[in-house]
């Protein structure tokens, strides 16, 4: 299916074991004709066979690279293979699932309300399309004023987060916003053109603030389009070849490196308990969906809480090293 006018481009969010799946949905479930452009971050090799065969039989293009892929990395390699004259880029993650019509419903919702960006009803879990991730939101800085000096802040707001959508669904209606997140989101290709790429300084973390945030400053719409709906799914059939992409994709120093940048990017301020509760957090994502489980296995089920304090504490230099050792790599091609 090819088309001028809306091009995908599917790329890895923090591991590949979902590829299948996520393709496989999309194009069940999209009617809507589109052009693919899918990036493959040094995927393993059976994941690198089998999008190589699907690339073959169903004509997409597929970019490869011998190295792992930040997420703004790999979308702006996509975004170089987008043609001209689409008007739409659809951004979507390799761990996403979508539901009949979400793609025309998008498409639609930015002809009807010439929005720059419309992102979908996201939601999450292996039980699909049940829970809300995002039904739009908030994403703007705000500044405190105490006397004579001057805070910076970032506010930031998920809509209905974690409610049922069967509960909300009454409640959920097109409406325009500030707030979209790289899961799932079409974007009016003409908007790079005001706001340039996206920002590779951020690594893992905020990189769908810092592009909402351009948008609204170059005078670009944000819209929510709860009728088309995706779930992106985390952890399902997570495997071990998943691991060391995973693990540097989360590491301590992409996501410290990242709310640094962003700070100083926006000139927010530096003791803002929006960043120390971050900096408090290093590593959560993949201390939650992989040490933290592998414990509780070998402990079977219990959760020990200073053993686990323990692991953490000596999985940190070897997250360093492996960290240290792709940029090694990159620096040596």
């Amino acid at each position: 299916m090819t088309s001028a006018r809306v091009t995908l481009v599917i790329s890895p969010r923090e591991r590949f074991s979902y590829t299948q799946q996520n393709l496989e949905s999309i194009y069940e479930n999209t009617r809507y004709p589109f052009s693919l452009v899918y990036v493959d971050g040094n995927s393993p090799a059976p994941v690198r066979r089998y999008l190589e065969t699907q690339a073959r039989e169903r004509g997409f293009e597929l970019v490869r690279t011998d190295r792992y892929l930040a997420p703004n990395q790999a979308r702006n390699i996509g975004l170089q293979h987008v043609k001209p004259e689409s008007e739409y880029v659809v951004f979507v993650d390799n761990d996403v699932s979508v539901t009949p019509g979400w793609l025309e419903k998008l498409v639609s919702c930015a002809d009807e309300e010439t929005a720059t960006v419309v992102c979908p009803l996201t939601c999450i879990g292996k039980n699909l399309h049940q829970k809300i991730h995002l039904a739009g939101g908030e994403a703007r800085i705000v500044l405190e004023v105490n006397g004579e000096t001057t805070k910076r802040k970032i506010h930031e707001k998920h809509y209905f987060v974690n409610r049922p959508v069967a509960e909300v669904r009454e409640k959920l209606h097109r409406q325009q916003c500030e707030f979209a997140e790289f899961h799932c989101v079409l974007v009016r290709q003409s908007i790079f053109l005001e706001i340039g790429a996206l920002d590779e300084e951020l690594l893992n973390t905020r990189e769908h603030t810092d592009f909402c945030l351009n948008v609204t400053q170059a005078g670009g719409t944000i819209f929510c389009e709860p009728d088309s709906v995706v779930t992106y799914v985390p952890d399902s059939g997570f495997e071990w070849s998943d691991l060391p992409f995973f693990m540097l994709r989360w590491s301590d120093e992409w996501e410290e490196r990242s709310l640094k940048h962003f700070r100083k990017k926006w000139n927010l301020t530096k003791k803002d308990k929006y960043f120390q509760k971050r900096y408090r957090r290093l590593g959560y994502r993949r201390h939650n969906a992989f040490l933290k489980p592998s414990i509780r296995r070998i402990s079977f089920g219990k959760t020990i809480p200073w053993l686990e304090q323990l692991v953490i504490r000596a999985e940190r230099p070897l997250n360093r090293y492996i960290t240290h050792r792709h940029q090694t790599l990159v620096e040596q091609k």
